[in-house]
This record gives structure tokens, C-alpha cells and sequence, in this order.
């Protein structure tokens, strides 16, 4: 690698670490023909965990940061003083082939700046894309971040190539993002995902009759929301991501904690913390919604409309409808059992089955492996060591907090406070 692409690689791969959807589940490419690469089952780019937990690429990289935007919160926005590359589509080819062939990764994310306008540059991330397919038989994972207002062929062209596609939605609110990124506009972010919504099902539609279509975007797509910037509480994020999974179909809604780094006196100041257990505790109830069978509307409410930071989503629930408990694991519906604290979904079709030959004791659920120091507050099963008692939400929750030691605990306080 010559020092030219060195120095790109480094100023790309640093702008790119704001973005956090880099998920490549879902994906069924295959390899076929002796090509190269493989995200069958599965697997796709491989991961890197920051200090702060957050899951990175090996290869997740801006095609360029020079941009015609100027959001406030964006560390590429035109007017911030940052060295600026760009690569050529050649050079993003060539990379992500020698990367992989030297084993560093497994696919490739790519997002990038906006050169001239949105059909400019998603025209360059789709030969990219196109490139490693056809002329490399490329089998990697593939992400490619769709440019907000590009041509519905574009986007039908990507979808022919990556695995999945995103368009991020930036802020919570059409407000807020009128607010931060006054350039933007909202209805070319909703736009794009209709159109790749209505592609999607479609080629679903055809795969049944039709063995041999091509892929299109089998991971389908997500988008990202930027959190703590502006003053839209947890009601707001979470109900819109209801309405991306509803209306949508979205694969995923992913959720970026703000990083301070401007001043700007519409942003939080310059070391302001990052609100990580915020950003935690809704990717927990994005969990909920997504997997157990929550509504928005049960984990937030006008009345609550944050999400505890000192306990997750699920146990919250749980001590604000103690009429429903206690349980009995040996009759109670598995979607019930699944919103026990403590009990998964997994457990709880464990729990399902195992009754079927016994009466489960309380040692029998340890054994399937559920936490049942936490859930025991809420269960009842045969036998002794059920612990029921007239105790009030307070003190469940001060007794489970008791037992438990979260590395967040020095900053349960939520950034939203500042404003």
C-alpha cells in the first residue's frame, strides 16, 4: 500500500467511526463458483469492540468526507476544519480485496460524504459494489449506505449488489433535523426506504415462483438514529423506530450516542459525556420490541416517557404491572413467561417444553438456566424456594439493584437533562 492510500485509509476509517450500524446479520449470500469470500450463514464482516463497547468493522471506511452539507453535528459537515480525501472507486475495490485476501476482513461498509449531489455519489457506491461482484466474484458482506434523495434506479441497482442497504435518519424528529442539518430534508430519507421497502417484497414475492432471481438486499436494510443532540426524549426515539419496524419493515434501527465535538450552541457543549447507558437501555428495548412481543407504547407512556437508567426495560415493565405477577411457570402462557425479568426467550420455550414431563421446581428452572435471583420475584413453580411476598416495586427493585454491579453506575445520569 502506498503512502497516498495509507493516508486516505486513515482519514476515511477515522470519519467513519461515528457510524455504528454495522451489523451483518441477516445476509444469505452464498459463494458459488469457487469466488471469493462467503456471508452465508450468518457471517459477514468481522467485528471489533471499542473500549466502550461499541461493535466496529475491520474494514468500515467513508468513500470520501468531503461534503456539500454542513450538519451540525457531523464531523464531515463542510465548514469543519478536518483533512479531506476521497478514494476512487478503483482504490476502494482494491482494498477491500487485498484486505481480504490477507484474511483482515470479511466484507465491506461503506458510507461516505456527499461530492456533489446525491446521485453523483451513490453512482460511485454502487460500482464499487458492482465491481467486486461482477469482475471479482466477491461473496463478502457487503453494507452500503444509501445517499438520502438518489434515483429509485440507484437504489434498485444497489439492492442488486449489497446485502443490505441503509439510509440514516439522522435525528429523531423532521424538527430537530430542520434545526442541526437546515439543508436536509426529511422526506428524502422516507423516500428511499419506501422505494427499497416496496422492492424488497416484491423480489420476495418473485423468489417464489423463480429459484433463480438474483438477490436483492437479502439483509435487507436499517437505519440509524443520532441520540442525546437535541431534546426528543425516549418516547419519541422509540415510537419512531416503531414506525420504521411497522411501516418499514426495517432489518434493524440502530441508536449513536451524540459525541460532542463542536461548539455549536444548539448542541450539547464539548465534553459533555457520551450517553452510553442511554443508548444502551433503548437498544434493550429495541430488544423487547423486536423479540418479545412489546409495544412502544408498554415501555414508554406520556406519564414515563424515559427509560430508567439505574434498571433495564424489561424489569422496569415488570415493577409497573405487578398486578400480573406472580406467574405460575407450570401454567402460564410462554409469552407471558418470556416478559419475566430474568427469563429469556429461550427459557422460557425451555420452561414450555420440560413442563410437559414434570411439575418444574424452582431447581429445575436454575438448571434450564434462568436468572432466577431476579425472577424469583415474580414467578411461582412447585415445591419449596418460591419466593412470594407482598413486597412493593421499590423494594424489588432496591433488593435486585443489590445484587447487581453495572460498569455504567457512575453515569446513570441522562445527557437530556442539560436542556
Amino acid at each position: 500500500m502506498n503512502d497516498r492510500i495509507s493516508e486516505k485509509l486513515s482519514i476515511l476509517a477515522d470519519a467513519a467511526k461515528y457510524d455504528v450500524s454495522c451489523s451483518s446479520s441477516g445476509s444469505k449470500r452464498e459463494n458459488v463458483n469457487k469466488g471469493l469470500g462467503n456471508a452465508a450463514g450468518g457471517m459477514g464482516i468481522c467485528h471489533a469492540y471499542t473500549e466502550d463497547g461499541r461493535c466496529v468493522s475491520l474494514l468500515k471506511i467513508l468513500l470520501t468526507n468531503y461534503c456539500i452539507f454542513n450538519c451540525a453535528y457531523c464531523v464531515s459537515r463542510s465548514s469543519n476544519d478536518v483533512k479531506r480525501a476521497a478514494f476512487t472507486v478503483d482504490e476502494v475495490v482494491e482494498l477491500t480485496i487485498n484486505f481480504y485476501r490477507r484474511n483482515y476482513i470479511e466484507g465491506l461498509f461503506l458510507s461516505s460524504g456527499i461530492f456533489k449531489n446525491a446521485d453523483y455519489t451513490m453512482e460511485r457506491l454502487v460500482l464499487i459494489a458492482k465491481k467486486l461482484r461482477t469482475e471479482h466474484n466477491f461473496h463478502g458482506y457487503i453494507h452500503l449506505k444509501a445517499i438520502p434523495g438518489a434515483s429509485n434506479e440507484l437504489m434498485r441497482q444497489a439492492g442488486l449488489y449489497a446485502d443490505r442497504l441503509s439510509v440514516n435518519v439522522e435525528m429523531p424528529t423532521e424538527q430537530s433535523l430542520q434545526l442541526l442539518a437546515p439543508e436536509k430534508n426529511r422526506q428524502d430519507m422516507l423516500q428511499p426506504m419506501h422505494y427499497l421497502k416496496t422492492q424488497i417484497l416484491q423480489h420476495q414475492e418473485e423468489k417464489k415462483t423463480s429459484r433463480h432471481l438474483p438477490l436483492f438486499a437479502p439483509a435487507g436494510q436499517s437505519t440509524q438514529m443520532v441520540i442525546g443532540a437535541t431534546p426528543e426524549n425516549d418516547m419519541q426515539v422509540l415510537l419512531m423506530a416503531n414506525y420504521f419496524y411497522k411501516k418499514m419493515q426495517l432489518k434493524r434501527v440502530y441508536y449513536s450516542g451524540y459525541v460532542p465535538i463542536s461548539n455549536d450552541n444548539r448542541l450539547p457543549a464539548i465534553g459533555t459525556p457520551v450517553p452510553m447507558i442511554r443508548e444502551n437501555r433503548l437498544y434493550q428495548a429495541d430488544w423487547l420490541m423486536r423479540f418479545y412481543g412489546f409495544a412502544a407504547g408498554e415501555l414508554v407512556a406520556p406519564d414515563h416517557p424515559h427509560l430508567d437508567m439505574d434498571i433495564d426495560p424489561k424489569l422496569s415493565w415488570a415493577l409497573r404491572n405487578l398486578h400480573v405477577f406472580p406467574l405460575d411457570v407450570n401454567k402460564a402462557d410462554v409469552e407471558l413467561i418470556m416478559r419475566v425479568p430474568g427469563i429469556g426467550v429461550g427459557s422460557a420455550h425451555k420452561i414450555v417444553a420440560a413442563r410437559r414431563f414434570n411439575l418444574l421446581t424452582h431447581d429445575h428452572l436454575q438448571k434450564i438456566g434462568i436468572a432466577y435471583n431476579r425472577a424469583k420475584y415474580f414467578i411461582t413453580c412447585k415445591g419449596p424456594g418460591t419466593l412470594v411476598k407482598d413486597y412493593t416495586p421499590l423494594q424489588i427493585k432496591q433488593q435486585i439493584l443489590a445484587m447487581q454491579h453495572s460498569k455504567y453506575q457512575p453515569n446513570f445520569s441522562p445527557q437530556l437533562t442539560l436542556f
